[in-house]
């Protein structure tokens, strides 16, 4: 138990001779311990950031990239990637700004209101960073149905079998995107859980505190 939960039960118990320098010594804590998980959001959102750039320049000179390169693409890849840093960085400048903001932030209304706003704001970059991911291998399954010569080759002989065949191919490559995207989804959910899960979890524990201490004044 920390410091924060043992003083809120001695303050739920305490007497009623000290209730005003109780709540206000509860109120600092919450709002020093909202700013740390707010300026740990920013910091991690900002790790992942530069893992996902390592990740990336670590497939540079790799067959696979030299063979999507000479599908000459890049006015698909370009303007996805432009998309894809552009709304990050925007995410980075908000979960700044949240930060910057709650440490200025001096009443109990005020804090309740930007700790709402951070949560909301890291449950949309979550949903970006699952819908991008599936965009991309969208993407990605279409540049390789549209320009591989094996898959090229693959698809011209099927057709020559007759429609239905087509078909199941068709099916079949759609199926595995899918699951694919499934399973790219659950990996992510559960790293999103692990780290900005259990920090929006102790931020709505913050919130309901505030409540009770504006309730009670």
């Amino acid at each position: 138990m920390d410091e924060l939960e043992l003083l809120k039960k001695d303050w739920e118990t305490s007497s009623k001779n000290y209730p005003e320098f109780d709540k206000e010594e509860l109120y600092t804590l919450i709002y020093k311990r909202s700013s740390s998980i707010v300026k740990w959001i920013f910091i991690i959102s900002l790790l992942e950031f530069a893992f996902w750039t390592l990740i990336s320049f670590s497939f540079k000179g790799s067959k696979d990239l030299e063979k999507m390169e000479s599908y000459d693409v890049n006015y698909i890849l370009y303007p996805l990637m432009f998309i894809g840093y552009a709304v990050l960085i925007y995410f980075f400048y908000v979960f700044y700004k949240n930060y910057k903001s709650i440490t200025a932030t001096e009443n109990t209304k005020m804090l309740m209101e930007r700790i709402l706003k951070t949560r909301k704001t890291v449950k949309h970059y979550v949903i970006f960073n699952l819908v991008f991911m599936c965009i991309s291998i969208v993407v990605g399954v279409y540049i390789e149905m549209t320009n591989n010569p094996d898959v090229q080759n693959t698809l011209a002989r099927i057709q020559s079998e007759g429609d239905g065949n087509t078909t199941v191919f068709y099916l079949i490559v759609i199926g595995l995107s899918i699951f694919a995207m499934v399973v790219i989804t659950a990996i992510l959910l559960g790293f999103y859980y692990l780290i900005y899960g259990l920090l929006l979890k102790r931020l709505k524990s913050n919130y309901k505190d505030l409540k009770e201490l504006e309730t009670d004044s």
